[in-house]
């Protein structure tokens, strides 16, 4: 299964991002190749205008391939899409998920000597799982493994879930309340 920037955009509209706004603008910046006002690429930590850069973008995506089944492709495209798009429509929480992505970072680089996207996938595992990333309540303004809860982990799957492919993955892409048809109800699941 591959994700894409259309899932990336399901994504944010289920996150109330408008799909006309900020977000939209940022992913339809990225088909045409410029870049809008705020959403600058960097190749530091944030940007001109805003948190998110691709030192950021990298811990994201490498925490995504931890908590993405590992059928999944296209994970960075997809990841890049959704944290922009958000990043443009609502900075505040673009500020607090580069906060707890600098944790996670600072957390790998304590116990692992090595930022989180640099270590291997078992590895980037191993220091979610004992930084109780896994167990913990996620509180957008708790300690670190809360935030990472929250920020990361808990937005990462979200949405992944939310988008077409997502819920396909986990037999929801047509779920109760959503009028998808007669065939969609009289068909067997499929394996």
């Amino acid at each position: 299964m591959e994700l894409t920037r259309r899932d990336a955009l399901a994504a944010l509209a289920a996150t109330g991002v408008a799909v006309s706004g900020g977000g939209a603008a940022y992913l339809a910046s990225r088909e045409s190749g410029d870049s809008p006002a705020g959403t600058a690429d960097a190749n530091a930590t944030g940007t001109a205008d805003g948190p998110i850069g691709d030192a950021e973008l990298d811990v994201l995506v490498a925490a995504a391939e931890v908590f993405y089944p590992s059928e999944i492709e296209g994970i960075e495209e997809f990841v890049t899409s959704f944290v922009r798009g958000r990043a443009a429509d609502r900075p505040e929480h673009a500020r607090a998920q580069a906060d707890a992505v600098a944790a996670l970072d600072d957390y790998a680089r304590n116990w692992y000597d090595a930022g989180f996207a640099a270590l291997g996938r078992e590895t980037r595992d191993r220091a979610l799982r004992a930084m109780s990333v896994d167990a913990v309540e996620a509180d957008p303004g708790g300690e670190d493994d809360q935030r990472v809860r929250y920020y990361v982990r808990n937005e990462l799957l979200f949405a992944l879930y939310s988008s077409p492919t997502g819920a396909e993955l986990v037999g929801l892409e047509n779920p109760q309340g959503h009028p998808g048809g007669t065939a969609s109800y009289q068909r067997g699941p499929e394996s």
